[in-house]
């Protein structure tokens, strides 16, 4: 888990500083920051054999970005990038609750639990729809929170000194999971204690 949040989230900054000390201009610098998560898509693809919404969401938009930036010349456009995935994401979110059987968040945990785990998840949503409620209302939250996320990203780079905006975004990121981290937790404890249930984990237990 470290090691994809350093390459997806410190590697790509580092790459755009790097190149910026070393003279290059910033379109390029950003340009070449962008080349790291594009890289990290076509792994995954190959590596999966398949390429899903989200996936071909960032193809299309890092493209579209680096053709636009080229076209305009105008490197805020590149700057712009960072808050298409936010935006993307925070709508898969939200449609989830309507479009899918189970909320995004559901099937998210099952792709970082083990087999064992994700058949006591099952389990669990079957058996407790207190839990249900839980992980729609927790992916609503996140959905809202991405989107708000994506109005700050927008925001900053269309006004804040361009060499400014890379590094307040990954700060603005990880301020963003742990508020989420908080957040979710206290709405999961809140719920789950009115149907008379205490969470811990996966472990489900009558509340005393």
């Amino acid at each position: 888990m470290l090691k994809k949040i350093a390459v997806d989230l410190l590697v790509p900054t580092g790459v755009y500083y790097g190149a910026r000390a070393l003279g290059v201009d910033q379109t390029t610098a950003l340009v070449l920051s962008g080349v790291i998560p594009a890289l990290r898509v076509v792994q995954s693809v190959i590596t999966e054999r398949r390429i899903n919404g989200t996936n071909a969401f960032v193809l299309g938009a890092v493209a579209l970005g680096f053709a636009m930036s080229f076209v305009t010349g105008e490197p805020r456009v590149l700057l712009v990038r960072a808050a298409w995935g936010t935006a993307a994401f925070g709508l898969l979110l939200l449609g989830s609750l309507s479009l899918a059987k189970k909320p995004l968040v559901y099937s998210l945990a099952n792709q970082v639990l083990s087999p064992e785990r994700q058949r006591t998840l099952a389990e669990n949503w079957e058996r407790y729809p207190a839990l249900q409620r839980v992980l729609r209302g927790v992916t609503a939250i996140w959905g809202v929170m991405f989107l708000a996320d994506t109005a700050v990203r927008v925001s900053m780079a269309l006004t804040l000194p361009i060499d400014l905006v890379p590094a307040l975004d990954d700060a603005l990121l990880v301020m963003l999971l742990v508020l989420l981290v908080l957040v979710q937790r206290l709405y999961a404890r809140f719920v789950m204690h009115r149907a008379g249930l205490r969470i811990n984990g996966l472990h489900i237990t009558p509340a005393t």
